[in-house]
């Protein structure tokens, strides 16, 4: 016989639970200490099942009833309530998925393939520029309007070219998200022609005799870090990119074969790069070696050997030396001595190997891989004697082959 509100209101405790049948499954379970809940009995391949339809009077019978047949629907339909029901209830309690825990998933998957600096350059454009605004905000509710704040930042900076990478970046961690069904759009897209354009631009750097030993003179006497100095006029030896500069391990020199052994993975192109180290390069390690030696790094970070010095080091070294944005740069010291090389008349092949560019011809790039190492060993030696016959005002020196 189905129940009634009144029925229900007028049953009694006892010292064991009472299971109160109502009609399609339904039922009342009333407890010892009074308390009443509604149950519904149904099967599932032929074994029973208690579902949970909440607590009495909370829900009253006819919103149990209803219960009931919502749930004889998902029977009907070949769905298992309980299992629907346990669905709900995770997705309801599972955190949202936010952007910095994506963009992070993201970054180490994607940084495998990746140079050092480069990967390094990249996390922290999303630390200074993006996690602190919308980091925490579920990647599906960030907007275009959201990220073009983060975006205005920057340009207010002026630097209008990090601007546009950083969009880059949140793009693709966008597209990242929905192959992954974490998100749905990538709302980047909508600021296609919002932000101001980029004016194309070369990387700073002196490219005549004369300011090469201006700036040789300059390094000599510079008063800062003496790991600075050093990696300085490094720089200006073996012209490598800065982040391999900066990432230069001891473990990677050979003192004896005056080498340095630039690892496949530290290099824009993944191929090991060697670097003939000239007598002037070895006497700068050799000096750098009783303060540094002990450590990892050639020249580690002031606050912790363990990391490799900042990406900003040489920039700010190179400012302290009076030398601006536009006259030269940590990268310049690449341009100056292909530059100068060039006009030497050093062959381009030689040139090119030592700058670690990249040989579209495979077969061809085996042989300069092999075959070239002997030349750059003297272009580097020539290169070296050069850069102190400017140092010492001997603007009519040559370092030609």
């Amino acid at each position: 016989m189905p129940l009634t509100d009144t029925a229900i209101r007028s049953f009694r405790p006892t010292d064991k639970i009472q299971r109160i049948r109502d009609e399609r499954g339904l039922y009342l379970e009333v407890r010892p200490n009074g308390n009443k809940f509604w149950r519904f009995r149904y099967w599932i391949d032929k074994k029973e099942r208690i579902l949970s339809l909440g607590p009495y009077p909370e829900i009253s019978l006819r919103e149990a009833r209803e219960r009931r047949e919502e749930t004889r629907k998902l029977l009907a339909g070949g769905k298992d309530p309980a299992e629907v029901k346990k669905a709900a209830r995770e997705e309801a309690e599972a955190p949202a998925e936010t952007f910095e825990p994506i963009a992070r998933e993201w970054h180490a998957r994607k940084s495998k393939t990746w140079v050092i600096e480069h990967a390094e350059k990249i996390i922290r454009r999303f630390e200074l520029y993006i996690f602190p605004w919308v980091g925490a905000k579920p990647i599906r509710e960030i907007s275009a309007p959201d990220l073009l704040q983060c975006l205005r930042r920057i340009e207010d900076k002026g630097t209008i070219e990090t601007a546009h990478r950083v969009h880059q970046i949140c793009s693709q961690v966008f597209r990242y998200a929905i192959a992954t069904g974490r998100a749905e759009r990538d709302p980047t897209a909508d600021l296609r022609g919002a932000l101001t354009p980029v004016k194309g631009n070369h990387r700073a750097a002196i490219t005549d005799p004369a300011g090469a030993g201006e700036l040789m003179r300059a390094i000599g006497a510079y008063s800062g870090c003496f790991t600075t100095r050093v990696a300085l006029a490094f720089g200006v030896l073996t012209f490598v990119r800065p982040g391999e500069l900066r990432h230069a391990e001891w473990a990677e020199i050979d003192m004896e074969r005056a080498e340095w052994r630039i690892p496949g993975p530290k290099m824009k192109m993944r191929e090991q790069h060697i670097v003939p180290l000239a007598q002037q390069a070895l006497e700068l390690l050799e000096q750098l070696w009783p303060l540094t030696g002990s450590g990892k790094f050639l020249f580690p970070c002031v606050r912790s050997d363990a990391r490799p010095m900042s990406e900003v080091t040489i920039l700010a070294a190179l400012r302290r030396l009076g030398y601006t944005q536009d006259q030269m740069t940590g990268h310049g010291f690449r341009a100056m001595a292909s530059t100068l090389l060039n006009e030497a008349g050093w062959p381009p092949d030689v040139i090119e190997r030592q700058l670690a560019h990249a040989e579209r011809n495979k077969v061809r790039a085996a042989y300069n891989r092999a075959s070239l190492l002997p030349e750059r060993r003297r272009m580097m030696q020539a290169w070296a004697d050069y850069l102190d016959a400017l140092r010492d005002g001997k603007v009519e020196a040559t370092c030609a082959p």
